[in-house]
């Protein structure tokens, strides 16, 4: 099993975070679509891949090095797997965090073979020694080895065979100039709209062995946050209240029965949303408010909230960044139900 960083997520507060949960890494690969052609969404990726992929098998070479870069749960470790499945090569995942010395990453850029992708997720959290061994691994494929201490050291290089690096990170900003520099693509992935997901609700329902129409896949797709993870994630959910509460039958009633039970209102916001926007309303009149206070209010990190929880809420245009900090919009006030105090 490759390193991913896991959550546990309780069915309640932590339902509607996009991570990875240790159910996903369970159930996620006979979800996975395995081509291009059967990946749903993100349409502007899909053609440029088919064309880079097409061409580089012309020429009988690798892909060259590809970062993805969203919100978590969009599919960037499918997009990888899919491009090693079209390629015909091996897919090494891995992740920042689990890399900690120089020595891990010359080990297994080392142990890759001829056109093998490597997968990087979270690449943002490379601590920075890291780093340096990939820039001639991308650039020359080379990796210079210090062997011996002191005055004796000496470096020894050492050929790579050619390979493609695929990077994913929630956070692009974060990545340092020279790393991004050498990356010879870069897609950022978008939000799913509602007919997308449903497409990934029904082709995962035929998958699970759950009969769903298509309205009930709308009305989960709607409250899935656009996020293809989210939304399996909620099927999954259902299709438990089903089986105990309707003979395993998904109907329209079952869907918003399941989700009212999981705290998911109708735009896909769950307890911590409504935490979030009633602290920015209740304790400092709708904002400004910076990330940090904000995060010590409600007792979250600042982190999870501008990488999780932020995303969504001002794509759904409920709260507003501004240089003095994070806002309720009207809309905001109207999802909560509370008058805005002019």
């Amino acid at each position: 099993m490759p390193k991913r960083s896991i959550k546990t997520s309780a069915a309640g507060k932590n339902m509607m975070e996009p991570g990875f949960t240790s159910e996903d890494v369970q159930v996620e690969g006979s979800l996975r679509p395995k081509t291009l052609d059967h990946y749903i969404g993100q349409e502007k990726i899909k053609k440029s891949l088919k064309i880079y992929i097409a061409a580089a098998k012309e020429r009988g070479d690798s892909l060259d090095h590809i970062l993805f870069y969203g919100p978590p749960g969009l599919g960037k470790t499918t997009l990888a797997q899919i491009m090693a499945s079209e390629m015909g090569v091996n897919i090494k995942i891995t992740s920042g965090p689990a890399i900690e010395k120089p020595g891990e990453m010359a080990a297994i850029l080392n142990n890759l073979q001829e056109g093998d992708i490597l997968f990087i997720d979270e690449i943002h959290r490379l601590n920075r020694q890291v780093e340096e061994v990939l820039y001639p691994a991308m650039e020359d494929f080379v990796i210079d080895i210090m062997i011996g201490k002191g005055p004796t050291a000496r470096s020894i290089r050492l050929d790579l065979p050619k390979f493609t690096l695929v990077g994913a990170t929630t956070r692009a900003g974060m990545l340092s100039a020279p790393l991004r520099d050498r990356f010879g693509m870069i897609h950022r992935m978008e939000f799913y709209n509602d007919d997308e997901l449903a497409q990934i609700i029904i082709q995962s329902a035929k998958v699970l062995g759950v009969e769903v129409d298509f309205d009930s896949a709308i009305e989960m797709a709607r409250r899935s946050r656009g996020t293809p993870r989210l939304a399996n994630r909620t099927l999954k959910r259902v299709r438990d209240f089903a089986q105990v509460r309707n003979n395993g039958i998904v109907t329209l009633d079952i869907v918003s029965e399941a989700l009212r039970l999981l705290d998911v209102d109708d735009m896909g916001l769950d307890r911590t949303d409504h935490e979030l926007l009633r602290t920015m309303i209740e304790k400092f009149g709708g904002g400004p408010v910076g990330l940090d206070t904000l995060a010590a209010a409600v007792g979250e990190d600042s982190g999870t909230i501008e990488d999780v929880y932020e995303p969504y809420l001002i794509k759904c245009g409920l709260i507003t960044r501004t240089p003095r900090g994070r806002m309720v919009s009207d809309l905001g006030y109207r999802q909560m139900g509370i008058d805005k105090i002019q």
